[in-house]
């Protein structure tokens, strides 16, 4: 009894690192998919007239789980695929738009949320000035880092759902290297230009 408690102590170990590594396997593989998705939806919109994005903007209601678009932060070279929503299923292809929130030229607060131990890994290395780019069916609109902030994982007044100017807000997990529910939240606002 005594010999097999540390063989089934080992085995139980080579099965939670099994699963933990098929997770990220199979979020990585969700990930890309979306982006695959995600660049299709949002096609080329430089070359598009204004005619053809004004009609695209105006027919523009993403379901829930649809990759819509792609979140491009230069600085970290990741370019992201954005899916409508945030519920778990959402998250694991790449960057949740929260559902209630605006998208770009809709005069509102734009909330983009993501895993910290995935599409957001490297969040923590952005700086004050950096750029965001998001690209959708419609258009390209680029944004400046104005701000980061750290709050409780509790504190809802981030998402206030403004609808007086754009703005852009993503949002993930903190401490960045924190295993398991992460206490707090990262937040980082940025500025339409």
């Amino acid at each position: 009894m005594k010999k097999a408690f540390p063989l089934f102590i080992i085995a139980a170990g080579l099965l939670l690192i099994g699963y933990g590594v098929w997770k990220v396997v199979d979020t990585n593989q969700k990930t890309a998919e979306a982006l695959e998705e995600a660049k299709l939806a949002a096609g080329h919109p430089k070359t598009q007239k204004n005619k053809e994005k004004d009609a695209q903007k105006a027919s523009f209601k993403p379901k829930a789980g649809e990759a819509v678009g792609v979140l491009e932060i230069p600085k970290i070279n990741a370019e992201l695929p954005i899916v409508e929503g945030t519920d778990a299923d959402d998250l694991e292809k790449g960057v949740g738009h929260y559902k209630e929130s605006y998208y770009p030229n809709e005069n509102g607060q734009i909330v983009l949320s993501g895993h910290r131990d995935t599409v957001f890994r490297r969040t923590g290395e952005l700086k004050k000035g950096d750029q965001l780019k998001i690209l959708l069916p419609y258009g390209s609109f680029q944004y400046k880092i104005e701000k980061m902030k750290i709050v409780d994982k509790n504190d809802t007044s981030i998402i206030t759902l403004q609808h007086k100017k754009e703005e852009l807000i993503l949002t993930t997990c903190y401490p960045f290297s924190y295993i398991g529910n992460a206490p707090k939240r990262y937040i980082i606002y940025g500025k339409r230009i």
